[in-house]
């Protein structure tokens, strides 16, 4: 009875993991064997596990990353594919966010940039980073919808929380209109030297100025990513037909 008004206890304020190991512990023999400290210890690890599960569970699913499966630990170092072992290491430790450093991800069509960029993101979340994940035609899309709205502000103050934001796709297609290049300045700006910024695309860095356009607002937009990044520049042919590796 007492074991029973136990676990009913502890499934009231919300220690579900602690109460099914509780009554895991009843059911097995050598467990009961152990001192109180040692069982009491397993109680807490397992509500503890269960808590870090779920919160990772809320995190992979705000990030909403292309490529939710993409991890770092498969990404290898290789000189030919530019991923030299040393800066692996830099962005496998995760201080770059802590220092609100930006990953700029360049390479050829298929060569894993997004993969990349999405087991950054997984490894963010996996740390307990807030990470969120956008092609930029889509991020640029929202704000627009957002002005429509009348919540633009709202809209760029959520992605201003993301300690990590992921902009895939980062000159895809024809240049940017007026408003975009305010729009991705806006965003750029929210996160300087406060928040980190991770961005892939095929075109390589020193071609950004061009594509982005207008003079003024890329010199601002590439001040506020550039300088403060560490830059990732893959190589070799596409790994498309590879699926599922990085």
């Amino acid at each position: 009875m007492v074991n029973e008004q136990t676990t009913q206890k502890l499934y009231e304020m919300r220690l579900g993991a602690m109460a099914m190991a509780w009554e895991e512990q009843q059911g097995t023999a050598k467990l009961t064997t152990l001192s109180f400290d040692d069982r009491f210890g397993l109680l807490v690890e397992a509500e503890h596990r269960a808590r870090d599960n779920r919160r990772l569970k809320r995190l992979l699913k705000a990030a909403d990353l292309r490529i939710p499966s993409a991890c770092m630990e498969d990404v290898k170092a290789s000189a030919k594919r530019g991923l030299e072992r040393p800066l692996l290491q830099e962005l496998e430790s995760l201080a770059w966010a802590g220092k609100h450093l930006n990953v700029l991800i360049t390479g050829a069509t298929g060569v894993g940039k997004s993969y990349v960029g999405c087991a950054l993101g997984q490894l963010a979340c996996r740390r307990g980073v807030r990470t969120l994940y956008r092609r930029l035609p889509r991020l640029l899309d929202e704000l627009a919808l957002a002005k429509v709205e009348g919540t633009y502000r709202r809209v760029l103050a959520k992605i201003a929380k993301y300690d990590v934001l992921i902009i895939d796709d980062l000159g895809l297609g024809g240049g940017l209109k007026e408003a975009q290049r305010q729009d991705l300045l806006e965003v750029i700006d929210d996160r300087y030297r406060c928040r980190s910024t991770v961005v892939t695309s095929q075109l390589p860095v020193d071609k950004w100025h061009e594509w982005l356009g207008d003079p003024t607002l890329a010199d601002a937009i590439l001040d506020r990513l550039i300088h403060n990044a560490h830059r990732l520049e893959l190589k070799g042919p596409s790994r498309r037909k590879n699926l599922g590796t990085s």
